[in-house]
């Protein structure tokens, strides 16, 4: 049910959408009138402001205030300071954080990042250091109503993200906010504006004075979005993915055998499998889209044929997502299972000829699932034959009714009991009975046992 503030607000900014309250909201609310109390000015700011105007419900809420640092440290009993210099305080409210910045204005900015200095000041100057005009705008909770000095609200209704003032010096501000126009571009399926566009382009290869960390977070959000081929294209055309991921712009030009690659080039291949994943993936799923066939440029050759090749691109391009991964300062767990990922992605061709045991050992592997996604859509990519994919299915299915690794029938303490002296070769013959467990030869503990008495019995003095 719509509440009375969501009404007022839907009804006083002229959007239909409901705007609905939440637990989030109401505490942002109450930290906003305790500023209010002690005199001072307290609005919602940023991107909580641009989602109440889309009709969204906001993840997280910022609030603005003349108050300064200090002030806003003595109202609230739990706070900390991860920015006093420049004005900005966390308050910890009933479970909920919330960034309380003072109204400010900064002075030039030395390392693509940070002002050499910061003045506090007035809504109207805030409003214009502020990075796009949809994150521009002011929520006054109290009154409610919208304060935007510098027509965010047009934009929003244009589907616009224009940078507020010269998006030059925006960008020489913060060299971020160049991939965070593409991020919003991707997200919320928005133009750029031109000039705001002819920016980005100009100054895309100073992208990496920023730190990796902060690049990754941002590359992140553009390819978690289900929109990701649009972001996708805009890293691409404006320069940013030859900046950021040069491994992955040199895949422009790469020819693939027509038989199996009829969409084109690796670049191409690429793109399209974008196209084909979930609207919600995991990290490790879509960079191992996007770095599957990375090291195809490397590894190109024609053969005596006239075939090109790409002989161990799997096991290079691991190698690869290992250091661009590392270069971006992801995970570790995540790095892990996307280079397992592009290591494996080539095996998924053999996989009707392979023995039960081999295959219920390479399904049974904690990626399997999201590396039977990445084959999926490689093939829709490419040749779109899907046999291998459906045969897999099949098989998930058939092995469902018990774990697909089931307990072992035996362990090293009964090869002990045998007689048998612990050494190299226990994993040999533990192994070899797992095997034929998991082919259906052997089903209990006392056949194996009795196959280990016939097959190793000359081997229990060694």
């Amino acid at each position: 049910m719509l509440s009375r503030r969501a009404l007022r607000f839907t009804q006083r900014s002229g959007y239909s959408d409901a705007v609905k309250s939440s637990p989030m909201e109401k505490v942002a609310r109450e930290v906003a009138a305790r500023l209010r109390e002690q005199g001072h000015i307290a609005y919602f700011a940023g991107g909580c402001v641009r989602d109440m105007v889309r009709g969204l419900i906001p993840k997280d809420y910022d609030i603005a205030t003349d108050a300064r640092p200090e002030a806003v440290q003595t109202l609230f009993p739990r706070t900390f300071a991860v920015g006093a210099h420049f004005g900005v305080i966390i308050v910890l409210e009933n479970g909920f954080q919330f960034e309380v910045a003072t109204f400010r204005s900064d002075d030039a900015y030395v390392d693509g990042r940070h002002p050499s200095a910061v003045h506090f000041s007035s809504p109207e100057e805030d409003a214009k250091r502020r990075d796009f005009t949809i994150n521009g705008m002011f929520y006054d909770p109290l009154a409610e109503k919208v304060f935007d000095f510098v027509g965010g609200r047009a934009d929003i209704e244009a589907k616009l993200a224009r940078a507020i003032g010269d998006p030059a010096q925006r960008f020489e501000e913060d060299r971020l906010r160049m991939l965070r126009a593409v991020r919003f571009a991707t997200v919320l399926d928005y133009k750029i504006d031109k000039e705001t566009w002819d920016a980005l382009v100009a100054n895309a290869a100073s992208i990496n004075q920023i730190s990796a960390e902060r690049i990754r977070e941002e590359l992140v959000r553009i390819f978690l979005s289900p929109k990701r081929t649009r972001g996708w294209d805009l890293l691409d055309s404006s320069r940013l993915m030859r900046a950021i991921l040069p491994e992955i712009n040199a895949m422009k030009g790469c020819k693939q055998p027509e038989q199996f690659h009829p969409e084109g080039d690796v670049f191409q291949h690429t793109r399209l499998m974008l196209q084909f994943l979930p609207e919600k993936v995991s990290v490790p799923l879509v960079f191992s889209v996007l770095l599957h066939d990375v090291a195809k440029p490397r590894t190109a050759t024609v053969d005596e044929t006239g075939r090109i090749r790409f002989n161990a691109h799997d096991r290079i391009g691991a190698v690869m997502t290992e250091e661009i991964m590392r270069r971006l300062r992801f995970a570790g767990a995540e790095i892990d299972a996307t280079v397992e990922m592009v290591r494996q992605h080539m095996v998924f061709k053999d996989v009707p000829k392979m023995r039960v045991a081999k295959l219920k050992r390479f399904m049974a592997r904690p990626t399997f699932d999201e590396e039977l996604e990445l084959h999926r859509v490689d093939c829709e990519g490419s040749h779109r034959m899907l046999d291998n994919y459906e045969f897999l299915l099949r098989k998930r299915e058939e092995f469902a009714s018990e774990p697909i690794i089931p307990p072992p029938l035996v362990r090293g303490d009964d090869l002990i009991a045998l007689g048998l002296k612990p050494g190299p070769k226990f994993g040999g013959i533990l192994e070899a009975v797992e095997t034929r467990q998991l082919e259906g030869t052997l089903r209990t503990r006392e056949e194996a046992l009795d196959w280990v008495k016939r097959e190793y019995s000359l081997s229990k003095n060694d």
